[in-house]
């Protein structure tokens, strides 16, 4: 179909502000459209004329729109919080259109995700169908914080900053602003400078930070509280109709959120079509546009690859079926569900996630972990035993892959654990050599037995798979801050001393364990910089200086008494 390029198009929102926009139009007649909104400018991360041709191609209208107060987009930037009015706003202009033919489908990764769960808590009756890419509908715990909540300390400095150079850049352009300034953020976002992102304390006065503009407020909001639940758009899943294409990856930092809320619109969505017409992708991939499947330290081969997905066809099939209705509508794809599964590094399909014959099953921690000499027990836990290590917030664990972000500082995706289990603050509990293929796909945790001295501290845990040449993968982990370990709107200060049983949320993965590897969890206090130090203190973290910190000496116990287990979700076919 031909299509008109249209640059320079202003659409009013109702307070007034104008929002820079780009269209793509047919020539003749109308069309169902697709919408992007995006705060990187029209032409990033793949918003591309070129990455808009298979759309044009297969006879869509496409808008592009550049979010408030980004870029040439009137008004003032804050996450989120004007996303679900303009999105609303920017469909009712749409259909308003003489090229439209009143059908709307949003897609695009990440940000754009979010403003396309935002747009569809309005209930507009004119979205029909999304594409959403590697965000989730709650930012506290699918991208600030994480479910136990920890700061997400690397994506909390990163991507600020990122966008506080936009916005100075943006006033630089206009007249205002500071080349210097510029030249500072831009140093501090390369490292450069001597300004890193992640050593400075308190973060909450970080010299790169807009925490004039709206990034104070992330940090002032630890708690799970009134400021995050006002902004949780999973409380709007049954006033959403459209069908969901879901796409993820085990190692992007939404994986664990972007999987509940499939199973959350599956169940609750306002419509039949919404809840049974929903479709999910998960690939091997980290919280990149361009989803390689190919790491230094694993290799899931070219099979694993977006490419060899389609997922370009894999939006147009979704778009046909649910943009235009009719006889020739294409019938949805027959399985719901479709996962990578590492290991075999295959991709399957499967009826539903969970998938139903899920079974979940105990690895009880056993012995002495220090120095690698725990092991993981299958049928009950061994005999009591006690490992103590030294959380000292100045020596935190380093990172070593992950769903952590940014992508390119190379500290994410499956890595090697060779160097960080060798300290002696991280306790390894391995299973025996299997006899044969063992798979685990599904949301994992750790159920742990603790004793800290300190008032407050943290516990990580990380599910590894050790190969027979000792090379140790990590698959997916997680962090709790004890202070929350009642609840994430209940923060309580431990009794030093006292006993604790507490659970880590690990996230998810798919995985065959071959015959001949090992099953490993790894414990610790600490995870940085994805994660933020706890100072052990009890204090407000973020306002803390690493000159306040005191060391906490912990404890995991096991045994009868205290069963500290991985729970792993089996799947026997």
């Amino acid at each position: 179909m031909a299509h008109v390029y249209n640059s320079g198009v202003e659409i009013p929102m109702r307070d007034g502000v104008t929002l820079a926009a780009l269209v793509f139009q047919p020539l003749e007649g109308n069309a169902p459209t697709l919408l992007l909104r995006t705060p990187y400018g029209l032409a990033s991360h793949g918003a591309g004329p070129t990455e808009v041709l298979p759309f044009v191609d297969a006879g869509y209208a496409v808008v592009w729109v550049e979010s408030r107060g980004t870029f040439k987009s009137e008004g003032e930037f804050r996450p989120k919080t004007n996303e679900p009015e303009d999105g609303y706003d920017t469909v009712e202009w749409i259909i308003s259109q003489p090229w439209s033919d009143g059908q709307v489908g949003t897609y695009g990764p990440s940000y754009c995700g979010m403003t396309q769960w935002a747009t569809a808590s309005t209930g507009h009756p004119a979205l029909k169908a999304s594409v959403v890419k590697e965000t989730a509908m709650n930012w506290y715990r699918g991208l600030w914080y994480h479910p136990g909540g920890a700061l997400s300390q690397s994506f909390s400095t990163f991507w600020p900053t990122a966008m506080n150079a936009s916005n100075e850049r943006r006033k630089l352009a206009a007249g205002r602003g500071s080349l210097d300034r510029v030249l500072d953020l831009g140093g501090g976002l390369l490292n450069g400078r001597g300004l890193s992102l992640n050593d400075h304390t308190p973060i909450s006065t970080h010299p790169l930070l807009p925490l004039e503009q709206w990034m104070s407020e992330i940090l002032d909001h630890p708690d799970y509280d009134e400021f995050w639940k006002e902004q949780d758009f999973t409380t709007s899943v049954p006033e959403m109709t459209q069908p969901v294409l879901s796409i993820a990856g085990w190692y992007d930092i939404f994986i664990v959120e972007q999987l509940r809320d499939f199973e959350r619109f599956r169940r609750e969505a306002g419509s039949e079509e919404a809840r049974t017409g929903s479709r999910l992708v998960v690939g091997p991939w980290i919280h990149e546009l361009d989803y390689s499947s190919e790491f230094p330290d694993r290799d899931f081969g070219a099979i694993g690859a977006a490419a060899a997905c389609d997922l370009t066809g894999a939006h147009l099939q979704h778009f046909n079926r649910w943009l235009r209705p009719g006889a020739d509508a294409p019938a949805p794809s027959p399985a719901p569900v479709r996962l990578f599964v590492m290991g075999i590094d295959q991709w399957r399909d499967e009826q539903d996630w969970p998938l139903p014959d899920t079974t979940y099953v105990d690895y009880f921690l056993s012995g002495d972990a220090p120095n690698g000499r725990g092991e993981l027990l299958l049928g009950g836990p061994g005999a009591a035993s006690e490992s103590r290590y030294r959380y000292d917030p100045r020596d935190p664990v380093p990172t070593a892959g992950g769903p952590s972000m940014p992508a390119r500082f190379g500290f994410n995706g499956p890595v090697d654990q060779k160097e960080v289990a060798s300290r002696p603050d991280v306790l390894c509990f391995t299973g025996p050599a299997l006899d044969e293929d063992t798979e685990v796909t599904g949301y994992v945790k750790a159920t742990l037995f603790v004793t800290s001295d300190a008032v407050d501290t943290d516990f990580t845990a990380k599910l590894v798979d050790v190969f027979p040449d000792g090379k140790a993968i990590n698959l997916c982990d997680g962090i709790l801050r004890a202070r929350y370990r009642n609840g994430l709107d209940r923060p309580e200060h431990l009794v030093p001393g006292a006993v604790y049983e507490v659970e880590i949320d690990m996230a998810a993965t798919s995985n065959v364990f071959r015959a001949g590897h090992r099953i490993r969890v790894d414990i610790s206090s600490s995870n940085f910089p994805h994660y933020d130090r706890n100072t052990n203190t009890g204090g407000f973290i973020s306002r803390e200086s690493i000159d306040d910190a005191v060391v906490a000496h912990n404890t995991i116990l096991t045994g009868p008494d205290h069963p500290s287990r991985l729970v792993l979700p089996r799947i026997n076919r």
